[in-house]
């Protein structure tokens, strides 16, 4: 939105020329608007009702109405390990790191030793709005974009209000509690948040397989957010945030305890005069721990007990005055991923230190895009480049025994290189609501200091870490046809062919040994579709991908499987029906396909259906009950099949509480 100017008038009244009014300031606390060529590439926005609206109150269910959408194992941020919530979309899997872009006011959320998404940290009642585009390649949204970009965006003071929250409690009696403050800052505004989750979980392991060691997946979360936005001008904005989060949990075993905490720092300059910029800075500090417990003597094996990590870096993007007809962007980004870890093996007879670990480096990425968008009447023409200087340095492995006698070290060669990626696609409104679209996209993800350095156990597998793991590159092409005649009707459906080049897979060496290595690549072919149809306060949003995706690599046993945990098919579908101000009703049922917890194919995840429901029944002006319920239908969801050795998901379960809200 651009801030109008009100100029001064000459009258023939006889009376002085009257003075200038002061510039219409309006602070919108969001980044550049997209670009008329955003929606050649596959984009679906959440809008915030639906954010907001979920069985479970978490992001990351919000986020899988979007098929294709996927962690890497089927468990939510309260029960899975933390170092396995990777994301990707178009089942470009197989490992838990992230090949999609989680991006926060434009800030990337990724953490900078795993690339795992930290969700308890992002609240989805902080939130606007958020878009996926699947595919479409790094461009200016950095390397790492390779599968695609989700952008969130927060909330307004006018959107939250000056006041709200909510108190909510489950029928297993635990506890999702949550407020925040919005106030003005002179022309601007700030928003105080916090949230907090705890309970006692609920078993993962089947009941015919717990032993006395057995334990609920607990869990005990909390972040905490303050956020300024501030004119400077009339046309220039600061944007300020600050994040900190701690997440315990535990899983399948007593004393299996994880934690993930960070402390993240951001400073935004937008501005929306003829020179358009966004101008980003960041700070992430964040930490992990983990103990492994044996599956077979329930004691400690491997504790993980440190492995902090720092994220640094930033991105200029500027938009000159080009004409009505071109938006040209030009820009620049910096990441700076640097972290150790150190963790303590132990006897699982004795107890006793066997080994002692250290090991880490430093990943860095800079790079330069151009973009150009060129409107041609109902036909819209986009292209970008990128280049990217990577680097990949300071790798390290050591072992020593208890008494701190060197067992192993291994100092790895620095590497660097150059990478160039290419994207660009139309958009052809052809009348009647119909719009064509097509694009084609090439991207880059470097392997994150996890997949290079650190080796992990899920009993009773090792996967080891790989430090000669090259880059992986994306190739892909995509065409769609949308229909939005009206408000009411928005439908989509896109089929695309995608492809990562040397994509890093855990492969599998014998019955207890993975490694990461690259493969030839992974590809998936499918179609995406999507629905959004308004019947006055009745609504359905729906949305359905099939993906024929399969691992290569010429002579490998796995040549030609389904990549691990990758579906063929994916599925969501709601009806809500909204009334009065603020009362809702919705129903989601959602469906995953088969998977396979492995490269070989050999242990199934069965395929799986739910059904979730929330309902807003407001009482006075400002309070509302809310009712919600997670998995109506008591399905077992199986998130881990190894051998035999299976984790579920969550249980039916039911949430009742207060909301508050001015």
């Amino acid at each position: 939105m651009l801030p109008a100017q009100l100029l001064a008038q000459s009258g023939d009244t006889g009376e002085s020329e009257t003075e200038p009014a002061d510039p219409v300031i309006i602070v919108t606390g969001e980044g550049l608007a997209e670009t008329p060529a955003t929606p050649a590439y596959a984009t679906q926005i959440i809008e915030r009702d639906r954010l907001v609206s979920t069985g479970s109150g978490r992001i990351e269910d919000a986020l899988s109405s979007v098929a294709g959408f996927q962690q890497f194992r089927r468990s939510d941020s309260r029960s899975a390990n933390p170092s396995a919530q990777g994301v990707t979309l178009r089942a470009l899997g197989g490992n838990a790191s992230s090949r999609a872009a989680v991006l926060l006011d434009g800030v990337p959320m990724a953490d900078p030793f795993f690339g795992f998404i930290p969700f308890t940290a992002i609240a989805p009642e902080r939130l606007a709005s958020a878009r996926v585009t699947r595919g479409g390649g790094s461009g200016p949204f950095g390397a790492g974009a390779l599968a695609g970009t989700i952008e969130l965006t927060s909330a307004d003071a006018a959107t939250l209000g000056r006041f709200g929250g909510h108190a909510y409690v489950n029928d297993r009696g635990e506890t999702e509690a949550a407020a925040h403050l919005a106030g003005d800052l002179g022309e601007g505004f700030g928003v105080v948040s916090g949230r907090w989750d705890r309970g006692k979980g609920f078993f993962t392991t089947p009941e015919a397989d717990r032993v006395s060691a057995t334990a609920r997946a607990r869990f005990d979360s909390y972040s905490l957010q303050a956020r300024g936005v501030a004119p400077l001008t009339d046309t220039v904005e600061l944007q300020a945030r600050v994040l900190v989060y701690d997440d315990r949990r535990t899983l399948r075993f007593d004393g299996a305890d994880s934690s993930s905490s960070g402390q993240d720092a951001s400073l935004r300059l937008i501005g929306r005069g003829d020179w358009q910029f966004d101008a980003l800075a960041y700070l992430q500090a964040r930490n992990f721990t983990n103990v492994v417990i044996s599956s077979t003597r329930f004691v400690p094996v491997l504790d993980q007990r440190n492995t902090p990590s720092t994220g640094i870096g930033g991105k200029f993007e500027i938009r000159p005055p080009v004409g009505d007809r071109k938006v040209l962007r030009i820009g620049t980004d910096y990441r700076s991923s640097d972290g150790e870890l150190y963790e303590v093996a132990l006897s699982a007879f004795t107890g006793n230190v066997t080994e002692r670990r250290n090991a880490g480096g430093t990943n860095t990425d800079l790079g330069v895009f151009v973009e150009d968008d060129l409107l041609l009447g109902p036909l819209t023409l986009t292209a970008g480049a990128r280049l990217d200087r990577y680097t990949i340095r300071n790798g390290f492995f050591a072992a020593t025994d208890a008494n701190g006698v060197t067992l192993r070290e291994f100092a790895y060669d620095d590497r660097a290189g150059w990478e160039e990626s290419f994207r660009g696609g139309f958009v052809f409104e052809a009348g009647g609501g119909f719009r064509l679209r097509g694009a084609a996209y090439t991207g880059l993800r470097l392997p994150t200091l996890n997949e290079l350095y650190r080796p992990f156990v899920v009993f009773p597998v090792t996967t080891n870490a790989n430090a000669a793991l090259d880059n992986e590159r994306l190739e892909g092409f995509e065409a769609g046809i949308d229909f939005r005649p009206d408000e009411t009707v928005d439908l989509s459906l896109t089929a695309f062919d995608n492809r990562v080049v040397g994509a890093i897979a855990n492969v599998t060496l014998d019955r207890v040994t993975r490694q990461r290595q690259n493969i030839d690549r992974i590809r998936a072919r499918g179609i995406e579709g999507s629905a959004g149809l308004g019947f006055g306060a009745l609504r359905f949003d729906g949305s359905i991908a099939y993906t024929d995706a399969e691992a290569r690599q010429t002579g490998a046993d796995f040549d030609g499987n389904r990549p691990a945990q990758t579906p063929q098919w994916a599925g969501s579908a709601t009806l809500s029906y909204r009334f009065g101000q603020r009362g809702l009703l919705a129903a989601t049922l959602r469906h995953v396909g088969k998977q396979f917890e492995d490269d070989l194919e050999t242990d199934i995840l069965p395929a799986a259906t739910t059904i979730d429901a929330f309902a807003e029944l407001p009482l006075t002006r400002m309070v509302s009950l809310v009712l919600r319920g997670e998995n109506l239908t008591d399905e077992d969801v199986v998130t881990r099949n190894q051998g035999g050795s299976i984790d579920y998901a969550a249980p039916r379960t039911v949430w009742a509480g207060i909301k508050l809200g001015m």
